[in-house]
């Protein structure tokens, strides 16, 4: 008989007790990383599991309701991006608390969606700290992909860098600041451009 979804989740939740690394989630506490439930399992063993389930939309939709650590990343690991809808992104990136569970989310799914630009483009423009660091996350990987934004956008990312370089958070400020070494990465070009936009602040 062909396990449900409820079947998989459980075993799953299962093996998390299995692999629980007490010193490991105690030092994730420890950095600010609170989670209702939190195994401290490695992000590499969860990997393995991401590839012994394969892509899995319903899989994916019910781990990511669940207040775990574990269950939220290999969420996004599974879930298949072609599937992984707007409204989808939406209700994550609302449900989600953690810095952590952000930069999965843009590294192992959000990268790979359409739509990547335009929600990327939006969370940095937000005035929630966790939507800015995974818009500048997303945008990271997109320029390290090859995406070139045009002149209006090239405006807009750097207007926005200027402003987050001096947020009042370290994490939006780091990742910034990462995203924009990112965007000098694409081209001599691009990094003139960033330069002569950002010479006031004297970090290029």
């Amino acid at each position: 008989m062909e396990e449900t979804v409820n079947d998989k989740l459980k075993k799953i939740k299962q093996s998390f007790r299995l692999m629980m690394n007490g010193p490991g989630a105690q030092s994730m506490r420890g950095k600010g990383l609170d989670y209702k439930l939190n195994w401290g399992v490695p992000v590499t063993s969860l990997k393995a599991m991401a590839k012994e389930y394969g892509k899995d939309y319903d899989l994916a939709i019910a781990l990511f309701k669940e207040d775990i650590r574990e269950c939220k990343i290999l969420a996004t690991m599974i879930m298949p991006a072609e599937k992984m809808l707007p409204e989808i992104t939406d209700i994550w990136m609302e449900q989600n608390t953690s810095q952590e569970i952000a930069e999965q989310l843009a590294f192992n799914l959000l990268q790979y969606v359409d739509y990547a630009p335009v929600v990327a483009f939006e969370w940095i423009a937000s005035d929630k700290s966790l939507y800015k660091i995974t818009g500048y996350q997303l945008l990271a990987r997109l320029f390290m992909k090859g995406m070139e934004p045009d002149e209006r956008g090239i405006n807009e990312f750097l207007d926005q860098v200027g402003t987050a370089l001096d947020d009042e958070s370290n994490a939006v400020r780091h990742a910034a600041y990462n995203c924009l070494m990112k965007f000098c990465d694409i081209s001599p070009e691009h990094e003139q451009i960033a330069r002569k936009a950002l010479a006031h602040l004297d970090i290029l």
